[in-house]
């Protein structure tokens, strides 16, 4: 047997202070009334005696600091297979996913495929980041669901001015991320940035082995970008009209990923879904090591609890 928390067994040395303050007290009104008289003022016939009642609670407290140091019983290591896919889903957060082509926006319309998405899967690890010229991590990999949905939920565009659309940053960030991963595997929100051609990114996927899945949040009609001043002109003074760039749709295909124009279905995240669990299918299962141990702690904590409830459930009463 081990225990956890060692150090709290040195707390039984207070134990031992306890009951030597007990004896002398004890001592002390021995010396000063006759036995009889003592039991007489104390204790009536049907009371536990004192010293019982003071036994019963430094057992009480011994077996209580016991708990508290946590014995186990140590069974060695075990391994544990698990085949859990890693997924990182990066959010488009340039300026062009304030469009106001589909409502309420891009962006706010990527929130709530993402939402869905978590709905859809059971054991799989989600990591998030956020990229315009730049990435930026929201959350690593994780399994708490809850906390990726309070987290996006409350990521704001507001504050963030930035221009352009670089993928290739993001794809960055992917690979380090998951730089333990063979195959490596993101799902980006964007309506395709503004670039004609994705052919460096394309290689670099390759090269790294990410799986590029894409979900792309726009219309080939396009719309206008709305800011506190109203809406955004070029240097000429004419209106921006931003469009869905289907360029993005060859980084998605030439890297063993899959492509999925926007929809109002709530279901149709399903399908890139259906396409992830299926490319993952070949993915080895890993082994961890870890360490098969049983708790013993609730024993000591039972009696503790035992013993005190004893110690006082026949309280002594003062005869008149």
């Amino acid at each position: 047997m081990e225990f956890k928390n060692p150090e709290f067994l040195w707390l039984l040395l207070v134990i031992l202070v306890l009951v030597f303050f007990i004896k002398q007290n004890r001592d002390k009104l021995e010396s000063i009334f006759d036995k009889r008289v003592l039991k007489k003022i104390y204790f009536k016939e049907n009371s536990i005696p004192k010293w019982l009642r003071d036994t019963l609670f430094l057992i009480s407290l011994s077996f209580a600091i016991v708990a508290f140091a946590r014995p186990y019983i140590n069974n060695g290591e075990i391994d544990v297979k698990t085949n859990d896919i890693d997924l990182m889903v990066g959010f488009d957060i340039s300026n062009s996913m304030f469009c106001d082509d589909i409502y309420p926006n891009r962006f706010e319309f990527a929130k709530r495929k993402f939402f869905n998405l978590l709905d859809l899967l059971k054991l799989e690890r989600v990591g998030v980041i956020a990229f315009s010229q730049k990435a930026f991590l929201v959350s690593p990999l994780t399994k708490d669901f809850n906390s990726l949905k309070y987290l996006v939920k409350n990521m704001s565009l507001d504050y963030v001015s930035l221009k352009g659309t670089s993928i290739m940053d993001a794809l960055y960030s992917v690979n380090n991320l998951l730089k333990d991963e063979k195959v490596k595997r993101v799902l980006i929100f964007s309506d395709g940035g503004d670039k004609k051609s994705y052919q460096k990114e394309i290689e670099y996927a390759k090269k790294n082995h990410i799986k590029v899945y894409i979900y792309a949040i726009a219309t080939k009609k396009g719309g206008v970008i709305k800011d506190k001043n109203g809406v955004i002109k070029d240097k000429n003074g004419d209106i921006v009209i931003v469009k869905l760039n289907e360029a993005i749709k060859e980084l998605a295909l030439e890297s063993g990923g899959a492509y999925m124009s926007y929809s109002l279905q709530n279901d149709d995240i399903k399908g890139l879904v259906k396409q992830i669990e299926k490319d993952a299918k070949d993915k080895k299962t890993k082994t961890l090591k870890i360490k098969d141990t049983k708790e013993l702690f609730i024993y000591p904590l039972m009696i503790s609890i035992l013993t005190f409830i004893l110690s006082f459930i026949s309280l002594p009463r003062r005869s008149r």
